[in-house]
């Protein structure tokens, strides 16, 4: 039997700090991003959760010092935020969801952010191996719940909403419990709204109990300066006509007095809030890279909850109306948005690529030295490519 924990909806909150953007992917440079000010200022904000990932380069490494800064400790001890990171993912084309590994990655996801217990762990990116790897997987980590109590809850994250909702049914139908947690990333934008159309119920009737909306910008798709382009180039999915439209709809939304990711964060933010989860406050997963960015996520995001019906805060009759009409405003710009993509509004690109193949081709934990294909660390550092010693037993 599963430990007693309350539902997962009842304890995460609806804003969870991502953290993908701690990355050469997204950045140029990591050790440019103020990640310890970040993380602080976050938890001072009222951000109480943080999403991470091996496979987001230096990421857990960073997040792990951050949280251990003087100033966070003594302020903020661990039973007063969540961590949720993922397994399964090594590299761009490197997957292993074996229960050697999954056993290994949830020791060294400890290690680094030195942490007895992970609230969450996701099998990342679950569109990249079969089905039956993906079994294996969450029950491997349902063990490790069971028996160490290192883990609480557990989920799956990828891309494909229908492949979310049929892995969800096929591990309630082969395990008879249901999925803690499925994260899907660049569906609920205002540019794809596919989880809510095509995939919410379908989780709800798997017994999925919290549904985190990740990535609002479409992985930087609805910036008024482009996709990202990062220490690794260009490597958004998006093809050259929506990108276009994109170019389009942001001229559009500047020449009514907003920017274009304003108008996405807001739009993508509320309208999940409002009716993205079972508990009525929906899950949304928002990554910065600096200081003025998580302000400004944090300043649209309170001025949300200021015009929710029910969100436990005091707000003064003032604040109630400014919040309603800017509502109304945005509503008005997505529409035109709208009108603007055409054809692309919903259009979801292909994960994995056609001839994807697995290039791990040894599944689970060797006696080796094997280096682990992770993004450059921050300067400063130990070491630009970590390497790892992979041996055969492990704690958990």
């Amino acid at each position: 039997m599963p430990p007693s924990h309350p539902p997962l909806s009842t304890v995460l909150p609806p804003l969870i700090c991502g953290t993908a953007t701690f990355n050469n992917q997204y950045n140029p440079d990591t050790s440019k991003i103020p990640c310890n000010a970040i993380i602080q200022r976050a938890l001072e904000l009222g951000v109480t959760a943080f999403d991470t990932s091996p496979y987001y380069g230096p990421s857990e490494s960073l997040l792990g010092t951050a949280l251990t800064q003087p100033a966070v400790l003594s302020s903020f001890p661990r039973e007063s935020y969540k961590i949720l990171t993922k397994v399964g993912r090594i590299g761009a084309s490197e997957f292993d969801y074996s229960p050697e590994w999954v056993r290994y990655s949830v020791q060294r996801s400890c290690e680094r952010l030195h942490t007895k217990y992970l609230d969450v762990v996701y099998c990342h990116d679950v569109e990249f191996v079969t089905p039956s790897e993906v079994l294996q997987a969450v029950i491997e980590l349902r063990r490790i719940r069971d028996t160490t109590g290192t883990i609480k809850y557990i989920g799956i994250s990828g891309y494909p909403v229908p492949l979310l909702c049929e892995l969800s049914e096929l591990i309630l139908s082969s395990t008879g419990e249901p999925l803690d947690v499925v994260m899907s990333y660049a569906n609920y934008t205002l540019q794809n709204t596919t989880l809510q159309t095509q995939g919410l119920q379908k989780l709800k009737r798997a017994g999925v109990d919290c549904v985190p909306n990740a990535s609002p910008l479409g992985m930087g798709l609805l910036r008024s300066v482009g996709v990202p382009v990062g220490g690794k180039g260009d490597f958004h999915p998006a093809p050259p006509e929506l990108r276009q439209k994109v170019a389009e709809a942001a001229k559009y939304t500047a020449s009514n007095g907003d920017k274009l990711e304003t108008v996405a964060i807001r739009w993508a933010l509320e309208t999940w809030a409002r009716s993205g989860s079972q508990n009525g406050v929906g899950v949304s997963v928002m990554g910065v890279s600096n200081l003025s960015e998580l302000e400004e996520t944090m300043s649209v995001y309170n001025s949300i909850l200021d015009g929710l019906p029910v969100s436990g805060r005091e707000v003064s009759t003032e604040k109630k109306v400014w919040s309603e009409e800017r509502r109304k405003h945005i509503a008005e710009l997505a529409e035109g948005v709208w009108a603007i993509l055409g054809d692309l509004k919903d259009y979801t690109w292909a994960s994995p690529d056609e001839g994807y193949i697995n290039m791990r081709v040894a599944k689970g934990v060797v006696d080796v030295v094997a280096p682990l294909p992770t993004l450059p660390a921050p300067k400063g550092t130990e070491t630009g490519l970590e390497t790892d010693r992979i041996v055969k037993t492990s704690r958990l």
